[in-house]
């Protein structure tokens, strides 16, 4: 069995608070992401999310802890970790062109100018933005620049793409195209994602695997939740399988109850934050059983 892309190993983030007190907003963290792998965070405000991402990303540093990626340690930013953040973050003086080759010119400075376009076209082109490679950002709409922070990540190709509510920002219609644009490019490029959100069946419709978090502080992963519906879905057919609402009032009731009541009792009796229960709410007890019984299937199968 091969190890895990992204391992994540009792991580804590810690500020100094006044006096002696620090104020610890996440810790003991374990969990891990395989390599193809589409992962989804939630958890509400002041849980420590975007700072999970920052860490992962090597922008922040960990309280305690170590991050592991392709099993190398997490110190520092790399481009085998991209990061797509709320805004585009796009320099307004280059074109979309321009600013997807900056990218490609940090990761291959020998690659020749053709070479660079070349390969920056393909990935404009996966985007659907082909014909506006020479607009500047103020000439595209919120959807296109969110576009082009996607084809320039995709462009240096790493090994993860980590991804910070990229679509929250945008208009309903926008988004959902969008969510779609993401589920094809990963389809076509088995791209493994580690991405926040607070939209549920965004998580849904992208993710193979929710991470569950309480509320800070001092936030712990409850639970990851497995997505049981295939993943040829789409957003005009999710609501038909019938896993979709299982799932959806799963999490649905871990944001309104459980994420508080989790952290208020310090965690439930026999939780081990180093395996987090992995949960499969879509699966009727039926059909939980048969999975127990299926050969090489995981020991825990839970059904809520």
């Amino acid at each position: 069995m091969t190890d895990p892309l992204i391992r994540i190993e009792g991580i804590a983030k810690r500020f100094p608070g006044r006096g002696s007190a620090d104020t610890t907003v996440f810790e003991d963290l374990h969990f891990s992401v395989e390599a193809g792998e589409f992962v989804c965070l939630i958890g509400h405000s002041g849980c420590g999310k975007t700072t999970i991402l920052n860490v992962l990303a090597g922008l922040e540093v960990a309280s305690e802890g170590y991050v592991f990626v392709g099993g190398r340690e997490v110190n520092g930013p790399s481009l085998d970790r991209a990061v797509i953040f709320q805004s585009h973050a796009l320099m307004p003086w280059l074109t979309v062109l321009g600013n997807i080759a900056f990218a490609v010119k940090s990761r291959w400075p020998e690659w020749t100018r053709e070479k660079i376009h070349a390969h920056c076209q393909q990935y404009i082109d996966l985007v659907n933005l082909t014909g506006a490679e020479k607009k500047r950002p103020a000439e595209l709409s919120g959807g296109m620049k969110q576009r082009v922070g996607i084809a320039r990540a995709l462009a240096i190709q790493p090994k993860t793409l980590l991804m910070d509510e990229p679509f929250s920002a945008l208009d309903a219609l926008t988004r959902g195209v969008l969510q779609e644009e993401v589920l094809r490019i990963c389809a076509e490029t088995s791209q493994t994602v580690f991405m926040i959100t607070h939209d549920v069946d965004e998580a849904i419709l992208l993710a193979d695997k929710i991470v569950l978090m309480t509320n800070g502080p001092r936030a712990k992963i409850a639970e990851i939740v497995v997505n049981t519906m295939p993943r040829s879905r789409t957003r005009h057919d999710l609501h038909k399988h019938p896993h979709y609402y299982r799932i959806r009032n799963h999490l649905i009731e871990f944001l309104v109850d459980r994420s508080r009541a989790f952290g208020e009792s310090n965690a439930s009796a026999g939780y081990d934050p180093r395996n987090p229960p992995l949960v499969r709410p879509g699966l009727d007890p039926t059909e939980a059983i048969a999975a127990e019984l299926r050969p090489g299937a995981p020991t825990l199968v839970a059904v809520r």
